[in-house]
């Protein structure tokens, strides 16, 4: 078993909490440090789908990567959904750590893995945001090669569609081979520039809106949206191994009712 407090503290070692943006509120949000765990459920979201489901199977932990808690609280009450999701959580004894921004700038963290899933090698981050002890840059995206590459757009969409197990994404062709790739899981499109900078033909990210399109088009990169939950849901199985290595008795499961809000018709 473990405390919630030590699986914290072994998350805040992988990824450190000081690292997290300003906007941010990553962090142990909800419950009791002492509490014993002996079942976590990791998921990219707190829903009330996933706290029935940590609470059905037993979890006394749930670690999520968005935050579950935003902005000024001034009431907890069945009145809003913040408010709905923190009573279930203390309602069934469920507490909740929530890495955030910085799991985005993490070796080994969100825009790793969607680099890995992609074909990358070679990746650095797309934007700096410091060094850690052992003085290795750490930031926010990746930008790496494809080792097979260049190839199409098409073929390289393809593969991303694999990677991530979508049945779609969108995608803007300005006409170049694939080969220097930048991604940033989540909503990034306004780090265009810094991708523009960093040499890159195509840009992979999501939340795209019609003027970065444009934007795009006009530098000559092309660019994949491929969904904000694709995108950094690769991260929760790395979340699920980081805890079972360190504490191999407790049982670590990564949520069966989580996905995509939205579907391709």
């Amino acid at each position: 078993m473990a405390t919630v407090t030590e699986i914290y503290n072994l998350l805040d070692g992988k990824a450190p909490f000081r690292t997290q943006m300003d906007f941010d509120n990553a962090g142990f949000l909800v419950g009791r440090g002492d509490r014993e765990v002996t079942r976590v459920l990791v998921a990219l979201d707190i829903t009330p789908a996933v706290i029935q489901e940590a609470a059905d199977k037993g979890c006394q932990l749930i670690l999520a990567h968005h935050p579950v808690i935003w902005g000024t609280i001034g009431q907890v009450t069945d009145a809003t959904t913040t408010g709905r999701n923190l009573l279930a959580l203390i309602e069934h004894g469920i507490a909740a750590i929530c890495a955030h921004t910085n799991l985005d700038a993490a070796e080994g963290g969100v825009n790793t893995q969607l680099a890995r899933r992609v074909g990358l090698e070679d990746t650095v981050p797309l934007e700096e945001m410091g060094t850690d002890e052992d003085g290795t840059p750490y930031g926010i995206g990746r930008v790496g090669n494809l080792p097979d590459g260049p190839m199409p757009l098409a073929d390289f969409a393809r593969r991303v569609k694999e990677g991530l197990g979508l049945t779609g994404l969108r995608a803007m062709d300005a006409g170049r081979a694939v080969q220097r790739v930048a991604v940033g899981g989540g909503a990034c499109g306004s780090m265009l520039p810094l991708v523009k900078a960093m040499g890159c033909d195509t840009f992979l990210t999501a939340d795209l809106k019609h003027d970065l399109y444009l934007e795009a088009r006009a530098l000559g990169i092309n660019l994949l949206d491929a969904g904000h939950y694709s995108t950094e849901a690769v991260v929760c199985p790395t979340l699920a191994r980081w805890v079972w290595e360190a504490f191999p008795g407790l049982e670590v499961l990564v949520s069966e009712r989580q996905g995509e809000v939205f579907q391709y018709l």
